[in-house]
This record gives structure tokens, C-alpha cells and sequence, in this order.
């Protein structure tokens, strides 16, 4: 078993740290109006549904964009489509401070946060792309442990809303934005890993099976920790009475197990298997899902939300170690397709939840109803995992033996010729 160290020079960790960075300020910007969302309900007044559909929609939008920042990155390299991506954020959120003054620039301003949320594939290729296979799956969960960027918005965003009006954060946001891309221009270089191919090459997982399976298993890890960490300041502000700030705290003790075990959950995969460690971690999440149905006390309920985001979390990182072993040569597209209809699918908890509490005045069916479906995905994923072993990914999810690869000539199962 290598080293951290070991790891670390098998690539560039100046390109690793600045991915990281990049993705971590980019998700606490993509969630502001989450961490926010109790000071915006109080001030215009909202209903459940319209708060669930506010928090909602820069989860939306920045699953839209995702695909063309990496399809966009494919061309001009990954390090300049961050760059151009977070002056684009700094610009959103000069919007968001000086232009914001109801409840439809709010939804503009959702839109526009929508911009941050692109960064996903783009980071997370960006940080592997100087690793080797066997290496991947930690350097993208050490990338993808940016999603801890919820643990700064949730507990930075309600004090300074506190203080100076929430308005004013959106200020904040951008001015702290110019660290990363300070960072990104001095010390990131272009990985070594990028190919030219037809746009066509580009987007044809689109056409997979495969790739459309991996789409949903990222529903449920990442879907379910992007909704989640957008709607609980909202949560535990309704639920249990607690003070703005209070909310922002005890969501930020649930964000932070996901985000640090998501570089544990690429780590493992590498070692005992991407496949093993989602279906754990899906198992983990139907529990915690049960579970918060019986609505149970303020510190239990917290405890069963640190649990489901540690699952949640791994269940990213494995999964992102298995996308770069399916899809060798495109991985930053194929990553943005993933994370896209994954961050989608984070749309559903926060506008579920605001329904449920519309109209059965609790959160128990929401949480029903997402338990229910982590549980057919993870009958789905022991039926897919079976197609896949033995054809471009070993025994449990571990990378596939020199052994088990076609030979030089022939035709590659995920798709090209193998080279010799």
C-alpha cells in the first residue's frame, strides 16, 4: 500500500492544492443562498415550497452548466476554464451585492451562484490528471473534499448575514473569491493527460449505459449531500426552533463528516474497490434516511445527519474513482455529464422536503420517499456491477489487472483501440 508521500510525487500537489481550493471557495459560493435561506424566507415571507424552491434552483442551474465547462475545458485546458469560470463568480456576485432587492432577483442571483456549481468535473480533473490510474481515486477525493467549501458558507454566511444583511454576503463571497484564482494563475499546470478528439468522441458517453448508471448512483451520494446541505439551515431553524446562527452550526457538523470522508471514500475505493464501498455507504444512507423519518430529538437528528453525509461523502469519492477507469480519455467530460445529472438530482431533496412540509406539516415524507429511492439504487447498482468486473474495472472496483486488459491492437471495452 503507497504512501501519502508516495502519492504526492507520483503528481503535482501545487495543480492537487490549487483544485481543491478552487472547487472548496467555488461550493461554499454554489450554497450561499442555502446558508442563507432562513434570513431570505423571514424577509420576503416565504411559503415551504417557494424556500425549497429557492434553495433549489442554483443547484439547477449549476448542474446545467457543468457539461459545457467541460466540454469547454477539453479545448482550452482545464486550468484556464477555472480561471475564466471564477472571474465570471466574482462578476455574479457584484450583481448579487449591488442589484438584489426582491424575491425575483433572488432567483436571478440562483441562477448566477449556478456559475460556481459548474466547477465540479473541471476540479476534480484538473487534480488527478497528473496522477496514474492507480492514484486517481485519492487524488480525486482530496479535489473533490472541496465540497467542504458548505462548511464555510454555513458557518461564515448567517453571522455576517447577522451583521451587516445577507445582501452583503454576496459581497463578502467575491471579494474571498480572488484567492483561488490568485492561486490557480501563480501555481497550477495544465495535467499532461489531455487528448484531442472530435466533439463527438467527447460526448459519447452521453450514449452509455454506463454512464447514464453512474448518473444515478451520483443522484443519491451527491444529489443527497448537495440538497441537504442546502436545505438544513432551513431544517433545523423550522424543525427545532434553533436561532439562525444555531442552524448554520449544527449544518455545518453534518457538512464537514461528508466533506473530509470523501477523500477516505476515494482512498478505499482504490484499495478494496469503488463498487464495495458504494454499496456500504448506500446501506449507511438508507438507515440514516429511516431513521429521520421518527423525527427524533435535536441531538439525535444530528448525529443521523453526520452519519448520512460521511456516507454520502464516500459515496462520492468512490464512485469518482471508478468515472477516470471507464472513461480514460475524457475524464473531465465525462465527470461534468455525471456531476451534472447528479447535481440535478440534488434539486429534488430541497423541493421534497418543501412540500412535505407544506402539506403534511412534517419532514417525515420527504425523508420516506429519499430512502425509498437510495434503496432502488443500490438493488440497480449490484445488478450493474456485474456487467462491469472483468471488463474495465476489476474485482469489487479496484483497477483491472494488466492481465484483464485487451491486448495491444484490439478493440478497448470503453471504447478507441488499446495502444501498445
Amino acid at each position: 500500500m503507497a504512501s501519502f508521500k508516495t502519492v504526492m510525487k507520483s503528481g503535482h500537489p501545487p495543480t492537487l492544492f490549487a483544485a481543491f481550493l478552487y472547487f472548496d471557495f467555488c461550493f461554499a459560493i454554489w450554497v450561499l443562498n442555502g446558508a442563507m435561506g432562513p434570513f431570505i424566507t423571514e424577509h420576503y415571507k416565504l411559503t415551504p415550497a417557494q424556500t425549497g424552491f429557492m434553495i433549489s434552483l442554483p443547484i439547477l442551474a449549476g448542474a446545467i452548466m457543468r457539461f459545457p465547462l467541460g466540454v469547454l475545458a477539453q479545448y482550452i485546458g482545464r486550468k484556464n476554464a477555472a480561471i475564466t469560470e471564477m472571474s465570471l463568480i466574482v462578476l455574479a456576485m457584484a450583481y448579487g451585492f449591488f442589484l438584489v432587492h426582491s424575491f425575483t432577483d433572488v432567483l436571478a442571483m440562483g441562477v448566477l451562484l449556478g456559475i460556481a456549481g459548474a466547477s465540479f468535473g473541471v476540479a476534480l480533473s484538473l487534480g488527478s490528471g497528473w496522477f496514474p490510474p492507480e492514484h486517481k481515486g485519492l487524488a480525486m477525493g482530496i479535489a473533490g473534499a472541496g465540497n467542504s467549501g458548505t462548511v464555510l458558507a454555513v458557518l461564515f454566511a448567517p453571522p455576517l448575514a447577522q451583521a451587516y444583511g445577507w445582501q452583503a454576503v454576496y459581497g463578502f463571497a467575491g471579494a474571498f473569491m480572488l484567492i483561488p484564482l490568485a492561486v490557480m494563475v501563480v501555481f497550477a499546470q495544465e495535467p499532461p493527460d489531455r487528448e484531442h478528439q472530435s466533439f463527438k468522441q467527447h460526448v459519447s458517453c452521453l450514449f452509455e449505459k454506463d454512464g447514464w448508471a453512474f448518473n444515478l448512483v451520483y443522484v443519491i451520494t451527491f444529489g443527497g449531500f448537495i440538497g441537504l446541505s442546502n436545505f438544513l439551515p432551513t431544517f433545523f431553524y423550522e424543525q427545532f426552533a434553533v436561532t439562525k446562527i444555531e442552524a448554520g452550526r449544527l449544518t455545518m457538523l453534518a457538512a464537514l463528516m461528508g466533506s473530509g470522508i470523501r477523500i477516505l471514500g476515494g482512498y478505499f475505493a482504490d484499495r478494496i474497490g469503488g463498487i464495495l464501498v458504494l454499496t456500504v455507504v448506500l446501506l449507511a444512507a438508507v438507515g440514516s434516511f429511516l431513521m429521520l423519518t421518527a423525527a427524533p430529538t435535536l441531538l439525535v437528528t444530528t448525529i443521523l445527519f453526520m452519519v448520512c453525509f460521511a456516507a454520502l461523502g464516500a459515496g462520492n469519492g468512490a464512485l469518482f474513482q471508478l468515472v477516470p477507469l471507464r472513461w480514460p480519455t475524457n475524464t473531465a467530460v465525462a465527470g461534468s455529464m455525471i456531476g451534472e445529472v447528479g447535481a440535478l438530482g440534488g434539486a429534488i431533496l430541497p423541493n421534497a422536503m418543501g412540500l412535505s412540509k407544506q402539506y403534511t406539516g412534517g419532514f417525515a415524507a420527504g425523508f420516506l420517499f429519499y430512502a425509498a429511492f437510495t434503496a432502488v439504487v443500490l438493488g440497480c447498482l449490484a445488478l450493474w456491477s456485474r456487467k462491469w468486473v472483468g471488463v474495465w474495472v476489476g474485482p469489487r472496483g479496484k483497477v483491472l489487472s494488466t492481465s484483464g486488459e485487451p491486448e495491444a491492437g484490439q478493440a478497448n471495452p470503453i471504447g478507441g483501440v488499446q495502444r501498445a
